[in-house]
């Protein structure tokens, strides 16, 4: 059943009953942050995220479980140390890095009160702090960093260190099943392989899962910059460093099946393939 994500409607009545709810409601991130896109980031988020409180809420036969998204983006830029959700240390207050930076803090940190502000006392609530998650499908973000380097441009963004944070989407789909069935686990679970790497070699293992002798040009920051002027973004996607560690993930005895990248481009790259092979 559809919804608008803006009011409550005959969609709530499905709620009733339902073993599980999971919400990934949002607006793409992947533009530039105007105030109107901004509003929509954030409403997109907060509200949508209230309604389902809502009607949980209100359900007869509230869902014994409730997985909302977040995002690892809450932490802090970090190269220092990992960040987990007992030690980690939430982003927003950074004095280094582009003030820019602090409203995708805002909305995470909106984002999951709105998920813990909810009168749910009989269901569960897990929010998904999740990295980037790696898919070969048409669009997403694995598409477009493997653009860049099918065009020669996938070289170092910047000094090439930040951390790169990602879950190949194999995992994040068990992740999500193993979260169900975990009744002990509840409240924020960092979801992302336990193995970031720096952009540097992050993008060099993504030239190799392409072609062995491809060479990428790197982009110096204020490339980046122009660049994503250019194509209506924003260059936080890129610079900021996310150093996201799974601690509860791990130490529930969840084993990831691609915890490397370098292991998980080649597999995205050959299904990648296969899907263009599909579709021509």
């Amino acid at each position: 059943m559809l919804w608008n994500a803006c009011d409550l409607g005959s969609w709530a009545l499905t709620i009733d009953g339902a073993d599980v709810v999971i919400n990934l409601a949002g607006r793409s991130v992947n533009c530039r942050y105007n105030a109107a896109n901004r509003r929509e980031i954030k409403n997109s988020r907060t509200i949508s995220t209230g309604l389902i409180g809502q009607a949980i809420a209100q359900a007869a036969h509230p869902p014994s479980v409730w997985l909302n998204a977040s995002t690892a983006t809450i932490y802090r830029h970090a190269l220092d140390q990992p960040m987990d959700e007992t030690t980690g240390v939430l982003g927003g207050d950074e004095s280094d890095v582009p003030s820019k930076w602090h409203f995708s803090v805002d909305v995470a940190t909106s984002w999951e009160r709105a998920l813990f502000a909810a009168d749910t006392p009989r269901t569960r609530r897990l929010a998904l702090r999740s990295a980037m998650i790696m898919s070969p499908d048409p669009g997403g973000i694995f598409d477009t960093l493997l653009r860049l380097v099918r065009f020669g441009l996938g070289g170092a963004a910047a000094s090439g260190q930040q951390l790169v944070s990602w879950i190949h989407d194999v995992d994040f789909i068990r992740a999500v099943d193993f979260l169900i069935s975990h009744e002990e686990l509840s409240g924020p679970i960092n979801v992302a392989s336990p193995s970031p790497v720096p952009n540097r070699h992050f993008m060099r293992c993504l030239r190799q899962a392409w072609c062995t002798q491809y060479v990428g040009i790197p982009a110096s920051k204020w490339m980046l910059e122009i660049g994503a002027m250019v194509v209506r973004t924003e260059p936080e996607l890129i610079l900021k460093s996310r150093y996201v560690i799974p601690r509860r993930l791990l130490n529930s005895g969840f084993e990831f099946h691609f915890p490397n990248w370098r292991a998980a481009s080649k597999d995205l790259v050959e299904r990648w393939r296969q899907l263009q092979g599909d579709s021509a």
